[in-house]
């Protein structure tokens, strides 16, 4: 009998982790975060991370459990993850992962592949004289569609992928590869059709609740203006109106990903304050249906 687990998907500032606390506690669920940077531990105002009184006692995985300083992989994702479902399911509980990333979300559910691309130290520093920019101009004219889903101001992502394409000649289609666990995944996309302005409310509130202090912090702690730049570019020297804009960029790459995944079904928040009491209705109805299924 399969076992199963919801996952809940959209673009940035969607909604998306209201909507899982919600669900968790009608549920009976604990929550599992799947966004690149919300595992880092400061990075709070920035990446929208939820904060315990927003938990609402809802336990939550995944958050604060790595250094800013360092690099977190997909590896590391799947093996908390991994453990984080065993636990969850071994109290009766429901798993449901939230986020952003669509390639920890894929790799979980075995929808995505790791090319067996050794570092070409070489290369590397030859790429590494060139700005994000120059990187992704290259990306764009030797593989268009991996240049549509990639972060344009991530340098190591950057050239990741140019090193996986003078390896292989381009970056790998999305593949079967890798089942860690035998789950069912229920799919649900939130996708608001006011997503400018809900970013644009998002991003004045991050400056509000003291994002730049929140820079100096990380810089006195240690970490570097190279890595703040990998953290991205809410981290980088940034206004109001150049997060809104990389926001609103952001969330098209995303989107542009989850589309590809058929089995998502996707409802659309009709408010800047997100579902209403009809629209999480309508999900909290699909998500019933769908856990008593086969």
């Amino acid at each position: 009998m399969n076992k199963k687990a919801l996952v809940i998907v959209g673009p940035t500032a969607s909604g998306k982790s209201d909507l899982a606390v919600k669900l968790a506690k009608k549920f009976r669920g604990e929550i599992i975060s799947a966004d690149s940077r919300q595992v880092y531990r400061g990075l709070d105002v920035g990446t929208g991370k939820i904060t315990k009184k927003e938990m609402q006692g809802v336990p939550h995985h995944l958050l604060d459990v790595a250094n800013p300083k360092k690099q977190f992989t997909v590896f590391d994702f799947l093996m908390l993850t991994n453990q984080a479902i065993a636990e969850i399911v071994n109290k009766k509980k429901l798993p449901i992962v939230v986020g952003g990333a669509g390639f920890y979300i894929d790799a979980l559910a075995g929808a995505a592949t790791f090319p067996d691309v050794p570092p070409n130290k070489e290369l590397r520093k030859k790429l590494e004289k060139k700005s994000a920019s120059e990187l992704f101009g290259i990306l764009k004219k030797k593989d268009p569609r991996r240049a549509k889903i990639i972060d344009p101001h991530n340098k190591v992502r950057l050239i990741r992928a140019l090193e996986i394409v003078e390896r292989l000649g381009k970056v790998p289609p999305i593949l079967k590869f890798l089942r860690t666990l035998e789950y069912k995944f229920i799919y649900i996309g939130l996708k608001p059709d006011n997503l400018r302005g809900i970013i644009g409310k998002r991003v004045k509130k991050m400056f509000k609740n003291g994002l730049l202090d929140e820079i100096k912090r990380l810089k006195k702690s240690g970490v570097t203006n190279k890595r703040l730049k990998e953290l991205g570019f809410e981290y980088w020297n940034p206004t109001e109106e150049s997060v809104i804009r990389e926001s609103i960029n952001y969330a098209k790459r995303q989107m542009t990903w989850f589309k590809r995944n058929k089995k998502i079904e996707w409802f659309t928040p009709s408010a800047v304050e997100g579902l209403n009491q009809k629209e999480y209705k309508a999900i909290e109805r699909y998500v019933r249906i769908a856990l008593k299924g086969d």
